[in-house]
């Protein structure tokens, strides 16, 4: 068992190692909509706004969540917000804490898409949606007081994944320009839902069981096959030259530890400017479970830092 970072072996200790069904699924999926969507909450110095775009053609029209600083300017930075749950949960809503601070610290316009989600929804529904929620930030950037040449776009676990398949979506199309990608531990490679080499006892949060079931809701079939497109998994993205600057994260203790690892060391043999941040003992969102943590801290510094650099944002 590998040993956990010292700051979050308590924390190891009480999260209960389970793993995903589709039942479990289902039930949080059923949960979700009986909730609804949260009214946007009234805070200082931020606006909050919910807005319903125009769906990928032919479908549903998408929901976003706009953050953004009172202090009304044109030319701001922004980002495309994509939330995480293995492509099978999850709403923007969750990001919520994160993406305020972020607009607050630096006085930044975030968009949160809630896109569809598997397996009622497989590839490409998902990536689909957060594409139409990237046209719309870059057609309205005038509205919105961005400068459409200062997006990022950024996610979280299934998110970031989804995040660095739209990149590549975006790059390949040549539509809309993407000024950098911020990918938080993310699930990349589905052939890591059929390895039977890995370490169960250390993973917390996600782990080999809820894999599978999120990247076959996700694919609408088995992963591993050889038809797999890298918009729906990057990892199998046979040329990486020419993406925008990168910043990718992940703990030793994390499931996607190794593809990650892969990814970002693939991009710099490609000349892409990308920093990877590995932290020792840590596992699959330790930064949301250990937020008071020195080492979530300066986690978060590390991609702070990284949105400065790419968005041209002085300190």
């Amino acid at each position: 068992m590998a040993e956990f970072h010292p700051e979050l072996r308590r924390a190891a200790r009480i999260i209960p190692r389970f793993g995903f069904t589709p039942g479990l699924a289902r039930f949080a999926r059923f949960v979700q909509r009986i909730r609804g969507v949260p009214r946007p909450p009234a805070v200082t110095g931020v606006t909050i706004r919910d807005v319903t775009i125009p769906g990928p053609s032919g479908n549903a029209a998408v929901r976003v969540r706009v953050y953004a600083p009172d202090i009304e300017r044109s030319g701001r930075p922004a980002m495309l917000w994509i939330h995480g749950g293995g492509f099978i949960i999850g709403t923007p809503e969750q990001d919520q804490a994160n993406n305020l601070a972020l607009c607050r610290d630096l006085g930044m316009v975030v968009v949160a898409v809630a896109y569809r989600l598997g397996p009622d929804h497989p590839y490409p529904a998902g990536l689909d949606d957060c594409y139409a929620a990237l046209r719309w930030l870059h057609d309205g950037a005038e509205a919105l007081g961005v400068n459409a040449d200062r997006v990022v776009i950024g996610g979280n676990s299934a998110g970031a994944g989804l995040a660095a398949g739209l990149t590549l979506y975006a790059h390949d199309r040549g539509e809309v320009p993407v000024a950098g990608q911020l990918l938080i531990y993310p699930m990349l490679d589905d052939r890591t839902a059929l390895r039977t080499d890995v370490d169960q006892s250390s993973l917390r949060l996600w782990n080999s069981r809820s894999n599978l079931l999120g990247w076959t809701s996700y694919l609408g079939r088995s992963p591993g096959g050889d038809d797999v497109p890298d918009y729906a998994a990057p990892a199998r993205r046979a040329h990486m030259d020419r993406l925008p600057p990168t910043w990718i994260g992940v703990g030793t203790c994390d499931l996607f530890y190794d593809e990650d690892v892969a990814y970002a060391d693939r991009l710099r043999e490609a000349g892409v400017p990308c920093t990877l941040k590995v932290v020792d003992g840590a596992f699959h969102g330790f930064d949301i479970v250990g937020q008071k943590a020195e080492v979530v801290r300066d986690f978060r510094g590390s991609y702070v830092a990284f949105l400065r650099r790419a968005l041209g944002i002085s300190a």
